[in-house]
Order: structure tokens, then C-alpha cells, then sequence
């Protein structure tokens, strides 16, 4: 479709179903569809369980919850295991250290939210003496929990109708009814029809139901509209434009951030880290040495960008060794990072800093970053 022919037709009037869906008949047919075709995962509780009295746990909701934030399914499941492993419910991981907590997260990305979850299993075993509140905004008054997070405990593990949004939600609902408004905007619509929608019988297994919908049914690209229990009174469809929904709005360019990492070696093949501040990005996570990531424009030349990613830039004199670089991307911008490393006998004093055997860096808390930058001078490390 052109741009010519894509304004035009965001510029036209919504089409209504001619035989549109009532909340009531939307949650009967999206439920009975979820009953057969539901997927299984670690922290939930299948509907025919859950119609034998089974009862979610809110805790495990509320893990699952913080991590699936930002971050796939597939990815989650064994982080997930993992946790409940080592802290089987919301007072063990109080007891816990954010060190700990850390070191179980890493490489889930967006460590704001560990530090969270280490202060909300605080105040849960604190104030609430355990028990997550069966209350949509005393849970909003936990950290790191708010709008999205609060609605989907309170559904999923207290069967609360509260109208829960996640992107997939906003697919589903913003194809369902056309919606023409673009992303970011168009959140308050989605959210006005979702309630709407929301049935007071079964509310969690409604919200998983429409989770699952657009998970694997109502996909970004390439829907499966022939198997939707909803196709015939899907808007978009009848629009026959599915993908054009939900509709985004232009896409700024990433800026690009640039910067030096050193890897230093002990004689006896240990790896130096040392620990990021308390605040800001990646705060209290483990690093290898690094220069500050400056961010240059398309315009800068190449010896501008040489001198931001360049030996200079290392913490002591030593005889460092190029090793190539990487790149990643953060959610505001894209880092560049040369690579160097030197095997060294000693290191200037720090309070902050620490050797640790190669073979035992994968249990460190480092970043996702820093682990491409350790794999850039050692790539068998996180083999």
C-alpha cells in the first residue's frame, strides 16, 4: 500500500461489524477457544484446573509478570524456573540479596526491574505480611508495578475484572475495532474498549486468552485470521488490512553511543571486574573497565568516532590488544564498543573492583552487554 493510499485510508470513516461482538459473546467465544487451545506455561494454571478450584499463585504471577516485561516468552521460561528454584516464594526472595537477585537476572536485560522485584518482595513480606493485596491500587503501590501489572495479578491470580493491556492486547482490540489512532495515542481507546470487554466471569482466564490471541493467532505479521475465534467481527478484516494495525506512528532514528571496554587477564586466567554505580543505567551490575559512552552524530568523522573508541581510552598503561568491537542496543540508543584486552599481573586499587576465574564469569552479574564485550576477547566463556 502507498503512503497516498494509506493516509486515505486511515483518513476514512471506521468500519463497524455488521454483527459486532457484545463483551458478553466476545468473552464466550474467546474463552471456549482458550479452553482447547491454551498454551502451557510454568506459572500458569490451566482452565480445567482452575474450574477444579486450583487457584494461581499471585506470587508466581507477579514474577512472571516483571519478566515477561520487554522480553519474550521462550526467554522467560528458563529464568523463570530458575527463580522459583532458588526462591520459591515472595518471603525467600526477601531473604535474598540484591546482589543475588542480580546474578539470577542477568541477561534478562532491564535490571531496573530485578532492583524492583528485590524491593516489592520487601515490602509484600513486610507490610503485607507475605500476601500479595487482592486490591488493583494497593498493588499499584508496590515498586515497579503499575498499570499493566497491577490489572493482570488482579485478574489472573484474584479473578478481579480489571482490564488488562499488554501489546499483544493492544493488537487484538486495535484490529478488532480499527482503530486509526497511532500508537502512542491510541492507548486510551484500547484501553476504553478492553474494558468494555472484559467479562466479570473468568476475568484472568479472559486476559490470558486474549494474551494467547495475539501471541500466536493475531501475530504482527501474518495473521492467522481463518483460525481467530473473533474473525467475524474483526474490523480490520473486514477492512481486509489486518497488519496495518495497530497504526504506528514514524519511527525516530536510534542515536548511536560510542565506547572502549578492556578485558584484563590475572597469570592465572582470571577476568577483572568491577561494579556500575548505584544509579542510572545498569545500576549495581557487574562491567569489565570501560570509557563513558558518548553519543556522536552521523556527521562526525572517523577519526572523532577513532578517538571515543580508542586505546586512550584505558585505564592504565598495559600492553592492550585490539579485539574487535560490538554493538548493542539499549531501548533509546545503540552502543559501539571497541574492544581490547591485556594480560596483566596487577591493577591500580579500587574499591569497587575484583578478579574472578574465567570459567566462573557466567555466574556474575553481568549484563547482556558486557558478556559480548568478555565473548569479544574470550569467545568460549559463556559457551
Amino acid at each position: 500500500m502507498t503512503k497516498k493510499h494509506l493516509n486515505a485510508h486511515l483518513n476514512a470513516e471506521p468500519i463497524v461489524p455488521a454483527h459486532a461482538l457484545s463483551g458478553k459473546s466476545c468473552a464466550q467465544n474467546l474463552l471456549a477457544w482458550y479452553d482447547r487451545h491454551h498454551r502451557v506455561l510454568p506459572w500458569r494454571v490451566t482452565p480445567h484446573d482452575h474450574a477444579q478450584g486450583i487457584r494461581p499463585d499471585p506470587y508466581r504471577i507477579w514474577l512472571s509478570e516483571v519478566m515477561l516485561q520487554q522480553t519474550t516468552v521462550e526467554a522467560v521460561k528458563a529464568y523463570f524456573l530458575k527463580f522459583t528454584n532458588l526462591w520459591p516464594d515472595v518471603q525467600a526472595l526477601a531473604d535474598a540479596t540484591e546482589d543475588d537477585v542480580l546474578r539470577g537476572w542477568a541477561g534478562l536485560g532491564y535490571y531496573s526491574r530485578a532492583r524492583n522485584l528485590k524491593k516489592c518482595a520487601d515490602m509484600v513480606a513486610r507490610d503485607f505480611k507475605g500476601a500479595f493485596p487482592a486490591d488493583v491500587e494497593d498493588l499499584k503501590q508496590l515498586p515497579g508495578i503499575g498499570d499493566y501489572t497491577s490489572a493482570a495479578i488482579a485478574a489472573i491470580a484474584f479473578d478481579i475484572p480489571a482490564a488488562v493491556v499488554d501489546g499483544n492486547v493492544e493488537r487484538v482490540v486495535s484490529r478488532l475495532f480499527a482503530i486509526k489512532t497511532a500508537m502512542p495515542q491510541a492507548k486510551t481507546e484500547i484501553r476504553a474498549f478492553t474494558e468494555q470487554l472484559t467479562p466479570q466471569s473468568r476475568p484472568g482466564d479472559y486476559a490470558q486468552a486474549m494474551m494467547d490471541l495475539g501471541a500466536t493467532i493475531c501475530t504482527p505479521k501474518k495473521p492467522a485470521c481463518i483460525l481467530c475465534p473473533l474473525n467475524d467481527n474483526c474490523a480490520a478484516l473486514i477492512e481486509s488490512e489486518p497488519e496495518l494495525y495497530p497504526v504506528k506512528a514514524p519511527k525516530k532514528a536510534r542515536p548511536i553511543r560510542y565506547g572502549a571496554a578492556f578485558i584484563l587477564l590475572s597469570p592465572q586466567g582470571e577476568a577483572y571486574l568491577r561494579k556500575r554505580a548505584d544509579k542510572g543505567l545498569l545500576a549495581g551490575m557487574s562491567e569489565v573497565p570501560n570509557s563513558d559512552w558518548i553519543a556522536a552524530d552521523e556527521t562526525a568523522s572517523p577519526e572523532y568516532i577513532a578517538q571515543l573508541t580508542g586505546i586512550d581510552l584505558a585505564p592504565f598503561a598495559a600492553d592492550w590488544q585490539a579485539s574487535g568491537s560490538i554493538t548493542h542496543i539499549f531501548t533509546h540508543f545503540e552502543l559501539r564498543l571497541s574492544i581490547y584486552k591485556a594480560d596483566v599481573s596487577t591493577v591500580p586499587p579500587s574499591n569497587n573492583g575484583w578478579w574472578v576465574a574465567a570459567n566462573k564469569l557466567h555466574e556474575e552479574a553481568l549484563p547482556t552487554v558486557m558478556k559480548k564485550a568478555i565473548s569479544a576477547a574470550l569467545p568460549d566463556t559463556f559457551k
